[in-house]
Parts: C-alpha cells; sequence; structure tokens
C-alpha cells in the first residue's frame, strides 16, 4: 500500500509539475485592431430546453463588438419541449439591432444528438470559419474581435480557447470552479508542448473545410458524448501544426454550474464515457493516474479507520496532494480572475476523491441520464 502510494504519489506530482509548467509557458494573447477585412464567422448553438439559460447567452450576444454582417447565428433545436424557439424568436424579433440567425430542427441521424446537431449547423452554414458555444453560456464583447485577430497572426485551422464557470459563491459552484481550473490548466499545459490532449465545446473555432477534411465525426457519433476532444484528436493528427490554444482573458466563454450533486455527478459520468474511446494515450495515462491517486485516497482512510498505522501514511499522502493541486490552479485562477479560497478547496478536495471513484464506476456500467434522455456508453 505504502510503496504503491510512493510511486503512484510520485509520478502524479511529477504530471502536475510537468503541464504547470508548460502551461505557465504558454502566452497570453492580446488582440490588436488591424485594418483587414474582418472574418466572417458561422456560430452553432445547439440547445434543448433551454427556456432559462438561453436570454443570458442571447444578452451578451447583443453586447458583441464586431460588425454584424460577418457573423450568423445558428441555432439548433434539439427536440426541446419547453419555449426555448419564442425565447430566441420573440428575442430577435425585438432587438433593435438586425442578426443573421437561423433556426433548425436537429435531424437525429446518431447516438449523440449534439454531433447530429453541430454537423447538421455546418452543412446550412454560409461562412468558412465555425465557431460553437453552449446555450447556458455567457459570451466576452470582444470574443470575435480576439479569435478574428488569433487567425490573421496564427493562421491556425483550429482554436481551442478558455472556458470558465459563473460564480455564485455556493460550494458544488466553487467544486465545479476548482475542476475547471484544473481542467483548463491541463488543457494549456498539454497545447503548451505541442501535445493537445482535451478543450471545450463551449468555446471552439475551427475552419469548416477541416471539418470536412477528417470526416467530421465518422467513427465516434455512436458515442454520445466527445464532440470536441474527438474532433480535436481527429485534426491534431492531420493538421499537427495547425491547432493552437488562444490564451487570452477577453476569449474566455462563462458556462453555468450544475445546480445539484446528481446533475453534476450524471455530466462527469457523461463526460467520462467518452475516454475509453480516446485515442490520446497520454490522456489515458494521465487520467487513470488521477483515478488512482483519488482511489488510494479513499481507500487510504478506510484502512485508518481499521488499523491506525496508515493514518500518518495516508494524511501526509493528501496534504501533499491538496498543496500540489491548489498551486496547480493558483497560476490559471489568477487568469480567470477566480477566487481560490483555500477552505472550500479543502472541502472540494475530498468530494473530488470520492466523486471520481463514483464517476468512474458509473462510466464503466455505461448508462445516464442527460437534459431528460437516457444514454448508453
Amino acid at each position: 500500500m505504502m510503496v504503491f502510494g510512493i510511486i503512484i504519489g510520485g509520478i502524479y506530482l511529477i504530471i502536475l509539475g510537468f503541464l504547470f509548467w508548460e502551461s505557465f509557458q504558454l502566452p497570453e494573447f492580446f488582440w490588436e485592431e488591424n485594418e483587414l477585412e474582418k472574418t466572417k464567422f458561422s456560430i452553432i448553438i445547439p440547445f434543448r430546453n433551454e427556456t432559462e439559460n438561453l436570454p443570458v447567452l442571447l444578452a451578451s450576444i447583443n453586447k458583441l463588438n464586431y460588425p454584424l454582417d460577418r457573423f450568423e447565428l445558428i441555432f439548433v433545436d434539439d427536440e426541446s419541449e419547453d419555449r426555448s424557439v419564442n425565447v430566441i424568436e420573440k428575442y430577435f424579433k425585438n432587438s433593435e439591432k438586425f442578426y443573421a440567425f437561423k433556426i433548425i430542427k436537429n435531424q437525429k441521424k446518431s447516438n449523440s444528438p449534439k454531433k447530429d446537431a453541430i454537423t447538421l449547423a455546418i452543412e446550412n452554414s454560409n461562412y468558412d470559419w465555425i465557431i460553437t458555444t453552449d446555450s447556458d453560456c455567457v459570451v466576452p464583447s470582444n470574443w470575435l474581435q480576439i479569435i478574428h485577430s488569433f487567425i490573421i497572426k496564427k493562421q491556425p485551422l483550429f482554436i481551442a480557447s478558455p472556458v470558465g464557470v459563473i460564480s455564485n459563491n455556493t460550494l458544488i459552484n466553487s467544486y465545479q470552479i476548482f475542476d475547471f481550473l484544473s481542467l483548463q490548466t491541463v488543457t494549456m499545459g498539454s497545447f503548451g508542448f505541442n501535445y493537445p490532449m482535451l478543450c471545450n465545446g463551449a468555446n471552439l473555432c475551427y475552419k469548416k473545410e477541416i471539418f470536412n477534411a477528417v470526416k467530421g465525426y465518422s467513427g465516434n457519433n455512436h458515442i454520445s458524448s466527445g464532440d470536441d476532444v474527438f474532433l480535436l484528436e481527429k485534426v491534431a493528427k492531420m493538421f499537427p501544426n495547425k491547432v493552437h490554444y488562444l490564451k487570452g482573458k477577453e476569449a474566455i466563454v462563462l458556462t453555468k454550474s450544475e445546480t445539484t450533486w446528481a446533475k453534476l455527478i450524471s455530466q462527469r459520468i457523461r463526460w467520462a464515457s467518452k475516454t475509453s474511446k480516446q485515442k490520446n494515450r497520454l490522456s489515458t495515462f494521465i487520467g487513470l493516474t488521477v483515478f488512482a491517486c483519488n482511489l488510494l485516497v479513499i481507500i487510504g482512510i478506510v484502512l485508518a479507520i481499521f488499523n491506525t498505522n496508515y493514518l500518518s501514511f495516508i494524511l501526509l499522502f493528501w496534504m501533499i496532494k491538496l498543496l500540489a493541486d491548489y498551486l496547480f490552479i493558483i497560476f490559471t485562477a489568477s487568469f480567470f480572475g477566480s477566487k481560490t479560497p483555500f477552505l472550500k478547496f479543502v472541502i472540494s478536495s475530498v468530494l473530488y476523491s470520492i466523486i471520481t471513484v463514483l464517476v468512474l464506476f458509473g462510466s464503466i456500467l455505461g448508462t445516464y441520464s442527460w437534459k431528460g434522455r437516457q444514454f448508453k456508453k
């Protein structure tokens, strides 16, 4: 137990240190106004039963600092059972600005409604550059400006950009902020050493031609989740030097956190269900190491209850892991402007170990619910 803990803990610390250093080394990007013609974007927003969230997203879109004739909005209705469509139509009908927008009904062709929605939207898009976001997000006012500037300067084909969590100071919200910060640090770190492992579909941009070149989601559309990472894997393999991370504060898209622990666990099971299908071996190795560390904490606590000889070791192991995790996200928290109260982080750390184990076993079982639907792995 102790030898195993030392080995796993050592590997874990090396991974954290390496990813932290690479994320730190990744330069921050600042957009500049230029005389070149603005890039045209097709912004894709799938939605299902989002009456409550859509007004917030639409209000943020209304504040975009970008010519209205240089982007279109494509909303894809995934069998909504509420007033989501009416909310969108009413908003643009009453808007003082003229937006190019359309609402299309999703056509289910696979086990992944979101992938179907994005594919259909791309088929109905008018512009070369595709941007995807989610209906429970808030986009920054200079979002399109900084992406346009990044395209001009870096000449990418695929851009992953930062995603944070809207803060409301509850424990479950703080937990998700910490979790997102760690995922963003891993994302930035992996891009930092040119081996991208993660991205988030709430803030992606890519050329339509490369989506078609890699045949979209063909080969993994039987998996309900993964519209972001599977596409990343394909593009990175075919165009390794054209995949970039836009590390800019004005590019940060914020998403709403889950409101209950049951919904949170279901969401994480959905995310984890794609892990075994990923071809990125380093990502799998890191995921298994993280799981092993958290499982060790749980097992150690149980063993310490029955045998106090383990108590000192597990306390030391947990404290080192806790400090390493905290230091791991501090820099990223500063970039996102997120608060990291240590007490909430300690509580979240304990919860994280428990939830990580629950999520893994949940993903092995292979069934979960999401937005009123049941999915199989």
